[in-house]
């Protein structure tokens, strides 16, 4: 399976490495890293299945996301990880376990995947490593993935990784670039106790 190695003893979020992909946090002090993750909340693919309350339209606005999700980290709020290629270190795209509550053990992931590299399974081996340190590492009971209906591709995802349908949840989601408008979303959940995942 994965190997997890903590980057310090004082950080909340550890390097993830399995399935030829490294997760690692992502680091709002490098112009690089600042641009990949403005070229992801801004590509049309991201758009059109999410809606930030917050959208970042440039460099700035992007390195200010990037500092907020490191503050939520350093909090136990959450963990952003950069997904890279283990081989060559390019950026792949992104995996956030979100809305981490201690108290019922419980959070929610999402993901999204750079247009260059998407139809490699990207998001699933990113998942698979991420939803297993999230119930192993930090000790959740319940992961939950949520995507906006049609979104075909991310249910896929969902599914090969675990996280098994439970239904649909009437306006529970922004309509595609609106905040005055919901769309229904479709649930999935993954318990600590379900079958271990193999990717084949």
């Amino acid at each position: 399976m994965a190997h997890i190695r903590e980057r310090s003893l004082t950080h909340p979020v550890p390097e993830l490495r399995g399935h030829g992909l490294l997760l690692r946090p992502w680091d709002a002090g490098s112009d690089a890293e600042v641009a990949e993750w403005l070229r992801g909340v801004s590509d049309p693919g991201f758009q059109q299945w999410n809606t930030p309350l917050n959208p970042v339209t440039d460099l700035a606005g992007a390195r200010g996301s990037l500092r907020a999700r490191a503050e939520n980290a350093a909090n136990g709020l959450s963990a952003s990880f950069r997904v890279t290629d283990a081989s060559s270190g390019r950026t792949l795209g992104h995996i956030g376990v979100n809305e981490i509550d201690r108290t019922f053990r419980v959070a929610r992931v999402g993901y999204w995947t750079l247009p260059e590299a998407r139809g490699r399974r990207v998001a699933t081996r990113a998942l698979v490593l991420a939803a297993h340190w999230a119930l192993t590492g930090l000790g959740l009971h319940r992961l939950e993935l949520g995507h906006a209906l049609g979104h075909d591709a991310s249910c896929h995802i969902a599914e090969q990784c675990g996280f098994r349908a439970e239904g649909t949840l009437r306006g529970a989601m922004f309509e595609a670039g609106r905040l005055d408008a919901f769309r229904d979303v479709h649930l999935h959940g993954r318990l600590a106790t379900d079958p271990a995942v193999d990717l084949k």
